[in-house]
Parts: C-alpha cells; structure tokens; sequence
C-alpha cells in the first residue's frame, strides 16, 4: 500500500533538526523522520550579523557557537544566484522573501510548485504554492519546486527513462503528521525517489 502523501522536491536553502531525529539509511538514501512535536526543527538562512550561512558546515559551526546541538542538516528551498531564497521564505514568522508565482523555465517554476511550512503550533504542512495563504501564524516556509507527490499522485510531468539525473531530497508530510526527509546517495530521476516512501 503507497502512503498517501505530498511531497516536495529540495534544493538549497537550510532546514536543520535538533533533538534526536530518527535516521535511516541505504546504499541509495538517507532518510529522517521527525516528529515537530517534541523535535525542534527550524530554517537558516544568515547569521545575526547578516551574513548567509552559504553552507551547512557553517551553520554547524554557527550552532555550536550557541551551545546547541545539530543533529541533521539538509538543504530546502532554492537559492537565486546571490544564494538568497528564489520564492518565499519566512523565518521566525517574518516573510523574508515573498512568494513567487511568476511563470518561467526550470524545476523551480514547473507547476504545480509548493511550499513547505511549519506553524507556531509545530505543525509542519505542504501546499502548492497557489494554495499557500499566510494567516500569520506560520513559524517558518520555505518554497521550493516542482511537487513529486499531490494527494499520493505523481506529478504528471515526471517520466520514467528521463536522463535528468540529479542529486535530490525532498520532503513529505507522513499521515500521522511526522516529516520525512529524504536525500538521495547517487544521481536520480524525481521517479526514484518515490520507491523509499512505498509501503
């Protein structure tokens, strides 16, 4: 039986997890499983003095400066060129960067495209970006694109025997409302990636 359940494909931006993520792993995958209610999970983008964290060593390097632990670390979102979030990105309920429905080339702008977010009350969430309303109670988000899963469907557009081989992760919201994030270890099309969330 498939899990019903949305996904959203992962670029760059920063999601870090603190406390103990549940983590698996094969020749192809890592996976965590985390549960927002008891673990702390939060989105970087730049240093109290403004500057970007660039990568996910640094954000380490920046976490143990504060007496923290960082038990994982992944990329989310996307970044434009100037390594700033393409599409919205809010962090500690201040829109950053606003949403992007501009229509354009590239996996970022194939629709539909989404945003993952994550609600003061610790509820994480994952829309389509058309769908995404801000109530002013949204913790973090982070837009990314383009959807793998919707409702338990896959994106039409994605073919197998494609040759665009990438590394990938993703993100997906679980019935059970736990998050799990998954990276792939080699080069893949988006269809792979659908074999780890099978059951």
């Amino acid at each position: 039986m498939k899990l019903k359940i949305t996904i959203l494909i992962f670029a760059i931006a920063i999601v870090a997890i603190f406390l103990n993520a549940k983590i698996y792993t094969d020749n192809s995958f890592v996976t965590y499983k985390v549960d927002t209610k008891k673990q702390d999970l939060k989105l970087f983008w730049k240093d109290e003095n403004g500057q970007n964290f660039g990568s996910i060593e640094n954000l380490k390097f920046w976490i143990e400066k504060q007496n923290l632990k960082l038990n994982f670390a992944m990329n989310g979102g996307m970044y434009k060129k100037d390594y700033s979030p393409q599409g919205l990105y809010i962090e500690k309920q201040k829109t950053v960067v606003p949403l992007d429905t501009t229509k354009a080339a590239g996996n970022f702008y194939l629709k539909p495209n989404g945003v993952f977010y994550l609600t003061i009350d610790n509820t994480a969430k994952i829309c389509t970006s058309e769908l995404f309303r801000n109530n002013g109670k949204i913790k973090y988000a982070t837009q990314s694109g383009p959807m793998l899963l919707i409702d338990g469907k896959i994106h039409s557009d994605f073919k197998e025997g494609s040759s665009n081989l990438n590394i990938r992760n993703g993100v997906g919201i679980l019935p059970d409302g736990k998050v799990v994030f998954v990276l792939s270890k080699k080069k893949l099309i988006f269809m792979i990636l659908l074999i780890i969330l099978k059951v």
